[in-house]
């Protein structure tokens, strides 16, 4: 672990009222973020409000306090403003974060603020945008291909991509957890099939559906997204 510095900064986007108190180690409740410079930001911000904050305070280490969504946006400036050197720390705002299970964090504050950074995949995708814990698409019919491998062919209730330290994780079918990363392709010549991958790069077409990326629907039907792999990793702080 290392020390808490002024280097350091914390973005919050969520309501400082009602989440302000998150758990610590055991039965310890500690005060989120007290004596380290923070930055409230409304939940949505994008280019407008976060990069005047970066400019202004460049930072060693961004701290973010809000939801999936939000952790997507400030890492979309960093790639966009080439500044993936700042390293990462997230604290989800509530429980049920896909980005904290799929990168195995903790809501604990002093693990965001003084853990240790290393580097980790960044997932983009083909509209400008950027994963950090959970996309989806539902009631889908066309297909998905994993790398070179087919794991849609048809119709399925739901697709369910995931951002992750060994890159890019996708299934289809129901429900909406988390992709496991087991491969089971669909035979290339099958009419029809349902089945899981892992790999560089998700590929899908079909009739016009609405992709969900983080908690946040795209504004308009789309036939074909694509996430994948860029080519630099970005600076996550985890346990």
């Amino acid at each position: 672990m290392g020390t808490i510095d002024s280097e350091v900064l914390v973005l919050t986007c969520a309501d400082p009222a009602r989440e302000r108190w998150l758990p610590g180690h055991g039965s310890r409740r500690v005060r989120a973020f007290d004596g380290v410079p923070t930055v409230a930001l409304p939940s949505g911000a994008g280019r407008a409000d976060i990069d005047p904050v970066l400019a202004d305070r460049d930072p060693r280490r961004v701290v973010v306090f809000g939801r999936d969504a939000d952790l997507a946006a400030l890492l979309l400036r960093l790639l966009r403003t080439d500044r993936l050197d700042v390293e990462v720390g997230y604290v989800p705002a509530r429980r049920g974060s896909a980005a904290a299970a799929a990168w195995g964090l903790t809501r604990d504050p002093a693990q965001a603020l003084a853990g240790p950074a290393s580097a980790v995949p960044l997932v983009r995708d083909d509209t400008g945008g950027v994963l950090v814990g959970r996309g989806e698409i539902r009631d889908l019919d066309g297909e998905c291909y994993c790398d070179d491998d087919l794991v849609l062919r048809g119709r399925t209730p739901r697709l369910v991509v995931a951002a992750g330290p060994e890159g890019i994780a996708v299934r289809t079918g129901r429900g909406s957890r988390l992709p496991t990363g087991a491969t089971q392709p669909v035979p290339p010549a099958a009419r029809s099939g349902r089945g899981s991958g892992r790999g560089r790069a998700v590929q899908i077409g079909g009739l016009p559906f609405t992709a969900v990326s983080d908690g946040v629907p795209h504004p308009r039907p789309l036939e074909r997204r694509t996430w994948y792999r860029h080519t630099a990793d970005w600076l996550l702080v985890r346990p």
